[in-house]
């Protein structure tokens, strides 16, 4: 399979708080372009195939928020977390985990993914068109370092997670050998 150099440009239709907002949903609609989100940035993106999913909810997710400040420590400006899935759903899920610093991505329509090479079906599993799991490193939207799990295409009957981990990422950084998967962060419910 082969990858790409740069990200791709989309326009992703994300969620935001603003207090100027009446009533009880103080939200609205912010559209963010790939060069606004990786442009003069060094960004860690990691994708996973769903939110309040067992995997993504116990340890991709939680692991990346937990090593946040190691990232930074690494040169990392921030660390995104892309699903195909709506920004409602991102957002709930982002406060269901206690995700504060790293910053929940929907893909609601799936082009990024797509554009990426990384669209793959899930409907043995009831998902639809989702994301593979990945991690990458982007340097000012230049792709320089790619971790895709292995047994990449539809209807996977497994749910590989050996790479696109924190700890895989953090020890590239590093400039070490990766030391494997670390165990969950949080228990899954659900």
């Amino acid at each position: 399979m082969a990858f790409l150099d740069r990200v791709p440009e989309v326009t992703f239709h994300t969620r935001v708080r603003d207090d100027s907002v009446p009533g009880p949903n103080p939200f609205r609609w912010q559209d963010l372009t790939s060069a606004e989100i990786f442009q003069g940035k060094k960004v860690v993106l990691f994708a996973l195939p769903g939110a309040f999913t067992p995997t993504c909810s116990s340890n991709h997710l939680p692991r990346y928020e937990e090593l946040h400040d190691e990232f930074r420590a690494h040169g990392v400006d921030q660390i995104i977390c892309l699903s195909v899935n709506d920004a409602f759903v991102m957002l709930q899920w982002g406060k269901a985990v206690g995700a504060k610093n790293v910053f929940l991505l929907p893909d609601g329509n799936g082009e990024f993914t797509r554009k990426m090479g990384m669209l793959v079906d899930k409907s043995n599993l009831g998902f639809g068109m989702r994301s593979w799991r990945y991690s990458m490193l982007v340097d000012d939207g230049r792709i320089t370092a790619l971790f895709c799990e292995e047994d990449f295409g539809d209807n996977c009957p497994v749910d590989p997670f050996a790479v696109s981990d924190a700890d895989t990422m953090l020890a590239h950084l590093k400039g070490q050998p990766p030391g494997g998967v670390s165990q969950p962060v949080r228990a899954f419910e659900g």
